[in-house]
């Protein structure tokens, strides 16, 4: 069950075989960042086909709770334990499993952002966010409704006022949702296939054969 709407225009086999390829490059791409500590949050009945996808690049950890919402929430209530020796030192970022595409930059400058603020964002075009960044676990943040809608940015924002933490912002971004956004991606690796290896080399393939 990844990339649903993707599923209007291709089959489920493509699309399994494509977000295996997403995962394997924005693996690698976080795992540039060097000093950094790379995670997979997924729901439990998932952590074993993870792990073996994942072949060592990161550990998989369960999430507490059923959606989006909830594995978020994970992400910060695991890496904001009692674990890490410092607050300052304490920046966890969390972004989507597939965006190979964005420049190593806009997560760097992402960990830098988290260091002047409470939580750190990463627009979508249609209203959502690819990333969000926060130095501890705030469990109402992500409460109620609105994940993976055209709301689902001003409710967070919404929600961290309402705490009273400071915002920043990385730069908008987008993922890939639907065929449009897929067809963008192939266009951009087509011509900067390193970016994602992986990736460019399915998409040249399923260009060649959808045409």
């Amino acid at each position: 069950m990844v990339k649903t709407r993707l599923a209007q225009s291709l089959s489920v086999e493509a699309v399994t075989e494509l977000y295996c390829c997403l995962l394997d490059d924005t693996l690698a791409l976080a795992r540039s960042l060097g000093d950094v500590e790379v995670a997979i949050m997924c729901p439990d009945s998932d952590v074993d086909e993870l792990t073996r996808l994942a072949d060592n690049q990161a550990s998989v950890v369960a999430q507490k709770g059923e959606g989006l919402a909830a594995g978020l929430t994970s992400v910060f209530a695991h890496f904001a334990g009692g674990h890490r020796t410092n607050a300052l030192q304490r920046r966890i970022i969390a972004f989507n499993s597939d965006s190979p595409h964005l420049p190593r930059s806009v997560l760097e400058d992402a960990f830098e952002t988290l260091a002047a603020h409470d939580v750190v964002v990463g627009p979508t075009h249609d209203g959502g966010y690819y990333l969000v960044g926060a130095k501890a676990s705030h469990p109402t943040l992500f409460a109620g409704d609105g994940m993976g809608t055209s709301s689902a940015l001003e409710r967070l924002l919404a929600r961290a006022r309402a705490i009273e933490l400071s915002v920043g912002f990385a730069d908008r971004f987008y993922d890939i949702d639907v065929a449009d956004d897929l067809a963008r991606l192939a266009e951009e690796l087509r011509l900067a296939p390193a970016r994602a290896p992986r990736t460019a080399a399915w998409l040249k393939e399923w260009d060649s054969t959808a045409h």
